[in-house]
């Protein structure tokens, strides 16, 4: 146990002469150390409150005792050994008598010294969290595709109505009145323009899709961006030129970076603003569907980094909801928009948000033609 708190203790940089078991202890983040065999050589405080038992209980004991056969934990575990990286699976359901029904965030990581000794992290989250992203995000496209039917119902109909009275209107009226009609017209074309923009949430429109390296679009709006609103800020990339490419829609995708770092502009500061492009592969990267059994591996990442103020807190649980802003002139469509065509491409788009450090991350399956992690 010596030797692994020690490598704790060089990894993370913690000063000579900290406690670093009093520092795993004091997180409220269950951390364990499994060795090759399954059993449990170490576990903080909140592993003792996961699994309801002390320390002195648990360690030497098999994690097969402690949780079902089946459990998906086990398959990350095993994969960590294998592929000697970090694995991560979100959304993973643990259940037992002994510890009740839990919602959790896995993450697997291989002690590179021990490789057969893998640190164990579970994130407990709740069952009933209203701010689960797959859930909110996918409420959101729904609320939006809704919205898109009932305009292009409520709202293009009666507009054809009154484009075609104010014609009849101009036929005898003065050349001053005609300028009116003609205003009216105009207005109707560019309320029914508005409307059709509206087609993309529509669910019956069917998706093109084809392989794509991400690169690109990001390179093209990182350009767009250069040239025009976002001409005053410095941008930084940190890309992964190794990606595989994304089974997705070219401009779809295109839309939903150029909203993101559209946004991101507008929230850097005019004077010091900065935006870091970062794209990763995320080995091991799983979602649970919020219906079904089924994982969905996600290890293309895309992120859009800002040096804003933050978003409100008051806001970010309806963040992708539409109509929801944290701009003062803002439709709030661009997010629930993004929000709906990441979910058709399968994928997932979440953020976190304090001063001075917003990010938004998109994550993606690559096209199934690639292998994961070549």
């Amino acid at each position: 146990m010596s030797k692994i708190v020690a490598t704790f203790d060089e990894k993370i940089g913690i000063p000579q002469g900290v406690d670093i078991e009093a520092v795993l202890n004091a997180l409220t983040t269950a951390i364990m150390v499994i060795d090759g065999s399954g059993h449990i050589i170490h576990i903080n405080n909140a592993g003792e409150q996961f699994f309801n038992g002390s320390a002195a209980y648990l360690e030497k004991r098999r994690l097969q005792d402690l949780l079902p056969g089946d459990s998906p934990l086990f398959a990350l575990l095993d994969q960590a050994r294998d592929s000697g990286n970090a694995v991560s699976e979100y959304g993973a359901i643990l259940e037992t008598p002994r510890i009740g029904r839990n919602l959790v965030n896995i993450q697997a990581l291989p002690l590179a010294e021990t490789p057969d000794r893998v640190v164990l992290v579970l994130n407990k989250r709740s069952i009933a969290d209203k701010i689960d992203r797959q859930l909110t995000h996918r409420d959101a496209a729904r609320s939006v595709t809704a919205v898109a039917a009932m305009l292009a119902h409520e709202v293009k109909n009666p507009m054809s109505g009154i484009r075609g009275a104010a014609q009849l209107l101009e036929e005898n009226a003065s050349p001053e009145d005609r300028q009116l009609t003609q205003l009216i017209r105009d207005e109707v074309d560019r309320i029914c323009a508005l409307v059709d923009r509206m087609d993309i949430f529509n669910d019956a429109v069917p998706l093109q899709r084809e392989a794509i390296n991400i690169h690109q679009i990001l390179d093209r709006v990182k350009r767009l961006a250069e040239n025009g609103f976002g001409s005053h800020l410095r941008f930084i990339e940190n890309y992964d030129p190794s990606l595989p490419p994304v089974f997705g829609n070219r401009d779809q995708l295109t839309q939903v970076f150029l909203n993101l770092v559209k946004n991101a502009a507008e929230a850097a500061p005019v004077i010091g603003g900065e935006i870091i492009l970062c794209t990763a592969f995320r080995h091991g990267i799983r979602f649970a569907m919020p219906t079904g059994n089924n994982l969905v591996h996600l290890p293309l990442e895309v992120s859009i980094q800002d040096n804003g103020s933050g978003i409100s807190e008051d806001i970010q649980p309806h963040l992708f909801e539409p109509f929801v802003s944290s701009k003062p002139k803002g439709n709030g469509l661009g997010l629930a928009l993004a929000a709906k065509i990441i979910g058709d491409h399968a994928g997932v788009i979440e953020f976190e948000s304090r001063p001075k450090r917003t990010i938004f991350r998109v994550m993606l399956p690559i096209d199934s033609s690639a292998k994961e992690g070549s």
